[in-house]
């Protein structure tokens, strides 16, 4: 059975940062469905690229398809407002609760590292890295013993963070390696010449 990803794009979302990582997924065989955190199927990216997601976070929460039994991975690009507006909403922190709760893969670029995951407790003495500057909005109050590092991409456990779009290739890379397997990854990342 075909391993299953979320990911949630809300207005101001990197482009970069989505749509690579749903890129390098689909190629992998993951069935990466996004998510529009907002009341418009349609996101408005960072750059102004609109992205038509396939379904709206909203849609799921009713079908009662927000849960980490239904997911084995979600994604959170980066970009400004993009993080903020995902972090402003409370589906998408309690969904990532459950999910980082479940042992699932939780998975963040650029901003949303410090922005999303931070405030909501789940760097809490976990390695990680974010676009650089971002990490000064890493507390101790919010993640105790987080520790950032100057890394492409990090894993700790079951949470993936990356830099930003730069390292969007790599990043999807390294989901992929977690969530399908480690040869799958390294036949993505020749394929695409990464």
């Amino acid at each position: 059975m075909a391993k299953k990803a979320l990911v949630l794009l809300a207005d101001g979302f990197e482009e970069v940062e989505a749509v690579t990582p749903i890129d390098y997924l689909r190629r992998a065989g993951v069935e990466a469905l996004t998510a529009a955190v907002g009341k418009s199927p349609v996101v408005k990216g960072a750059h102004g690229i609109p992205v038509t997601a396939d379904v709206l976070l909203a849609s799921l929460v009713k079908q009662k398809k927000l849960s980490p039994e239904a997911w084995d991975a979600v994604v959170l690009p980066g970009g400004m407002p993009g993080a903020a507006n995902l972090a402003a909403s409370g589906e998408t922190g309690a969904f990532l609760q459950a999910m980082a709760a479940a042992g699932r893969l939780v998975c963040a670029i650029c901003a949303s590292p410090a922005v999303v995951l931070s405030p909501l407790g789940l760097l809490s003495g976990k390695k990680f890295t974010c676009y650089p500057g971002m990490e000064e909005k890493v507390t101790a109050k919010d993640s105790p013993g987080a520790a950032w590092k100057e890394e492409k991409v990090v894993i700790d456990g079951n949470i993936i963070t990356s830099r930003g779009a730069g390292t969007a290739g790599a990043f999807a890379a390294a989901v992929i390696a977690k969530l399908v397997s480690e040869a799958e990854s390294q036949k993505i990342a020749g394929s695409v010449l990464l």
